[in-house]
Parts: C-alpha cells; structure tokens; sequence
C-alpha cells in the first residue's frame, strides 16, 4: 500500500468521485479517503460515542407492532458494504447542503471504517454500535435536511406548521439500502421547493472561490472615500479580477489604467445583485459589499437554506410571496407537476429596521377594502399623531382625520376632549378615505393578530429608493392593481375598470374572497433569479440570530 501523506486543502477540495477513480477498488478507496478526511482534518475517533449506538427502533401504531430492521453496513467478514461509503461520503459532504458534517460524528464514523478497510477487528459488541450509529448519524441528517435544525418560531419565523405526512427517516433508510439506491436516495431527500437546488449550486461555486487569489487582500478605501469613472485606483488588477471571477465582467475583460466605463458596467451589474443604488460610483457602501468574502456569501447562502426548510413557499396552487429584505412581493401559480409560472413581481416598502420591523409569518388572504379607512394604531397615535395635532391643529383637517368613540360615535371635531378619550383608550383616530389616506386607495386583509397587511400608498415616489424600510410594519405595494387583478381574477365580474372604480369611489367597500389566498412573508437575503445569484443586507438581524441559535446547537 503507497504511504499516506495529509493532502492540501486544495486536494481535499475535489469531488470524492475523482479520488475514488484513483484507486483499483472500492475497499481501498474507503480505506485511502477516509484516511485521509479522518487523520488530517477530523479530530480523533470517539468511540465510547460509538459504543452508545440506539437499537433497532419499534414504530407502534393502535394496531400493530412494526419491527424494523436496520440496515447492515458490515458484510459477513466485518468489511464495510459499498453503501456504507455512499453514506460516509454523503455525510462528509454535508456542508453541501449547508450542514454541519460534525453533527453527524463524521469523524468518529471515519475512524472506525477505516480501521476495518485496513484490516482490524472490532468485538462484536463494537461493530454492534458502528452499524447502529451509522445509521443514527444518517437520521439525523435527513431530519435535519428535510426540516431543519431549529424551530422556526425560536428565529423571529411565525410560520404555521404545515400539513404534510411524517417523515420515518429510518423507514427511508431501509428501503433505500435494500433496493441498493441509497446514493440516489439520499440526493432525492433534498428539500424540493423553489429555488434551492439553485442554491446548492451557487454555493459550490463560491466554496471554489475561496481559493481564488482575488480574495487574498481587502481592497482598499478609494482616494477621497469614493472611486468614479475617470479616477486612478491602486488596485484595479484586483478589482477586475474579483468582477470577473463574480461573473459581473466577462472573463477576457483586461485591467485598464484607470476606472473606466467597462469597470463602471461591471461594478453597476454588482450592485445591481446586491441590493444597492446601481450608480457605478465605488463608495463605502459599495465598497463594503464588494470586500465580503465567498467564505461569508457560502455561509449566508447556508443559512438562506436552513429558511427554505421550513418557509412555506409551495404549500397552495396560487400564493403571494413578499421577501422582507429584498423589498419585492411576487405571485405565482404552480400546477399539478409542480411547474412555477411568476405572474406578478413588484417592489414593496416593509416595516422600518429600527424600531418597526415587518414580522415573518404567514396566513391566508380572505378580504379586500377599496377606498379604505385607516384606523390609526394606538402606539402611533399616541407616539405620533397627537404630538403632531398638538404643534399644528390645522393638521387634523388637512388629513382626513376623525374620532371614533367607544359607543360608535363619530366626531370630526378636535377638542382636548377628543384627544384625552384617544390616550385613555375610550376613542381612536382613523383617517377618512381619500388621496391622502395612509393606506392608499386599496387595503389587502389576511387577518393576523399583529394587525399586518398590503395596501397602497399616498407617496409611491419611495418606491424608487432601492432601500425600502419606511412603513410602520405594513406592507406598501408598487402596483395595487395588478395585485387586485391577481387576487380577483376567478371572478369575472371584477374587471379592471370596476376595481379601479372602488379604488377611486372615496367611500369604503369591503369585499369576501370566494377563494382565500396564502400570503407568506419570507426573510430571504440570497435569491436566485436568472441564473445570477443576489445578496441582500440583514434587514431585521435574523441572520444573525439564526446563525447563533445554531450554534447553540452544536
């Protein structure tokens, strides 16, 4: 046997596949890799974890007693089986998916088949626990995959559990061994919701881009904090590297002498994908997002797969989707095969990062109210509203403003009176419908008990702020019409000229929907679209708190 050296991490970067190809057979390749993954990268093998192995599980229902049996991983000479490096290598590659190959006693699994491909022997009791612990290790990783590692509504997400057969990861195991198909099986396992086998494969490519020499230092702070066409910059070679490795330049793109207009295009498609104002200028907004390294875009793309986990983004035939931090609502239909046909995109303004954030959760859609009135929330009117009619009285008239008693009673008159029953909870201020009305000409309801929901604006000029947290937790639409339209469009008698008719009646109009629509509000900061991928800030820190509450985990 050729003796072992620790490879390089750019060795170890490879697929296993081309290291297997290597070797004559597949004992000996479970013996050269998992040599080399346990002795160089993996801390020694805990074996008293081993000898802890769980045996064979009983499922019980009310009528019967299941036995099922585990899978052996040993043939009768007590060498590892094929499949039990088709599980190793799918456990060793669980960063793939954005997990963590150490919760799966990787090392410690290595460790032991490889001292039986070398030739030793294990007691009886020993290869008792190896055997269960493989397929431990394998369970854990499913119901991690298919579910995630933590429960959503611990991270800020108030996602209702969603309807949908248990999962027997064990069940699964077994038959996948028993029809030899476990490779295929463990792939297929994969979360099948939109957008994350794209995401998969993004981050494969940012994992080989964290090799890349474009990366070895930060680029530097421009002379007079901002780089503009036109301007020298001392590390252009860098710059055009780290463009073109992105795919925001093309790869023939030859470094120039100075920020020129070619730079200026790929820099602009940069910003375009990562949440900024697409001016082409170098500043430290810019420039910050430009010196975040593939090691950190693989990690946020990790997290953005634990949300798909549990995000309830196919879960009906027609949904409205609205991505907090990227300040973009989507609708879309899906068909029997599971085909996704995008009917509207649009920006939206979310809750304000500071101090009104846009809560995460979902719940169904079930009324529309044309010419609204708004019911201003107690914290604002108190915060806001009646500081405001205190320095400039002429305010209350100038905005539609109204009392609204306890007993039902209206009043248009502003009196301290009036304004005392609003701050002792006997009266509240609403607005009445009209141009100036706080939600616009159009309010979407999915009752919520945060009070949330979509609607108009009276300033659509915000909408063209490519940061959008203005709202106090409401969602504001670009395009109510066509979201109408969408909503509505199962009842023909709801045309285009009738609902912009409500919308423009200036008296309010409630209306049932004949069939409730899902409205999910997501918190995604990686999106693929196109094939390109795009990042966007931590709006609310879920990130972070999702990043920590993992680690709590481990």
């Amino acid at each position: 046997m050729r003796k072992l050296k620790c490879p390089t991490e750019t060795a170890l970067s490879r697929p296993i596949a081309n290291i297997k190809s290597l070797l004559a057979s597949r004992h000996r390749a479970l013996l050269v890799l998992g040599a080399m993954l346990f002795y160089c990268i993996f801390l020694p093998a805990n074996h008293a974890a081993l000898a802890q192995g769980k045996t064979a599980a009983n499922m019980a229902n009310s009528q019967s007693i299941t036995v099922v049996t585990l899978p052996n991983w040993l043939d009768s000479n007590g060498k590892p089986v094929n499949q039990a490096l088709d599980a190793l290598e799918t456990l060793t590659n669980a960063n793939h998916q954005g997990l963590d190959p150490a919760d799966y006693d990787t090392a410690a699994l290595w460790g032991q088949f490889t001292r039986l491909a070398g030739g030793e022997t294990l007691t009886p009791l020993e290869l008792q626990a190896l055997n269960e612990q493989l397929t431990s290790s394998l369970e854990k990783y499913l119901n991690d995959l298919r579910n995630g590692r933590v429960d959503p509504h611990e991270v800020h997400q108030k996602f209702k559990p969603r309807p949908q057969p248990a999962f027997d990861a064990q069940a699964y195991i077994t038959e996948a061994f028993q029809q030899n198909r476990l490779r295929d099986a463990l792939r297929e396992a994969q979360p099948q919701v939109p957008m994350y086998d794209a995401l998969v494969n993004a981050m494969a490519q940012y994992r080989l881009l964290a090799q890349h020499p474009a990366w070895s230092s930060p680029l530097p702070v421009p002379q007079g904090k901002k780089l503009e066409p036109g301007q020298p910059y001392t590390a252009l070679e860098t710059l055009t590297s780290r463009l073109i490795a992105l795919g925001d330049l093309p790869i023939e793109t030859q470094v120039p002498l100075e920020y020129d207009e070619i730079l200026e295009t790929g820099v602009r498609a940069f910003q375009s994908r990562h949440g900024l104002e697409t001016d082409g200028i170098i500043g430290p907004a810019t420039l910050r997002q430009l010196n975040v390294s593939p090691e950190q875009r693989h990690e946020q793309m990790a997290l953005t797969l634990e949300r798909l986990r549990w995000t309830p983004l196919q879960s009906h035939r027609r949904m409205i989707v609205v991505n907090v931090p990227e300040f973009v609502l989507r609708a879309y239909e899906t068909d029997q095969q599971g085909n996704i046909d995008l009917r509207l995109r649009m920006k939206v303004i979310v809750g304000k990062a500071l101090d009104t954030s846009t809560p995460v959760f979902d719940e169904d859609m079930r009324f529309i109210e044309f010419s609204p009135y708004w019911n201003v929330p107690p914290s604002i009117a108190r915060g806001e509203t009646i500081p405001r009619l205190k320095r400039d009285p002429a305010y209350f008239n100038r905005q539609g403003f109204e009392f609204v008693k306890s007993d039902g009673s209206v009043s248009s008159q502003l009196s301290e009176t009036n304004l005392q029953a609003v701050l002792s909870g006997q009266a509240r201020i609403r607005q009445r419908p009209g141009p100036l009305n706080a939600l616009g000409d159009i309010k979407f309801i999915f009752p919520n008990n945060t009070n949330i929901f979509l609607h108009h604006t009276p300033a659509p000029q915000l909408f063209e702020r490519s940061r959008r947290d203005f709202s106090h937790g409401c969602i504001r639409v670009e395009e109510p019409v066509a979201l109408a339209q969408f909503v509505l469009e199962n009842d023909l008698t709801w045309t285009r000229e009738r609902i912009e008719q409500a919308m423009q009646a200036g008296k309010s109009q409630t209306i049932r929907l004949n069939e409730p629509i899902p409205v999910v509000l997501a918190y995604g900061t990686v999106i693929i679209r196109e094939g390109k991928v795009y990042f966007y800030d931590d709006l609310y820190r879920h990130d972070a708190s999702l990043s920590k509450a993992l680690k709590k985990k481990r």
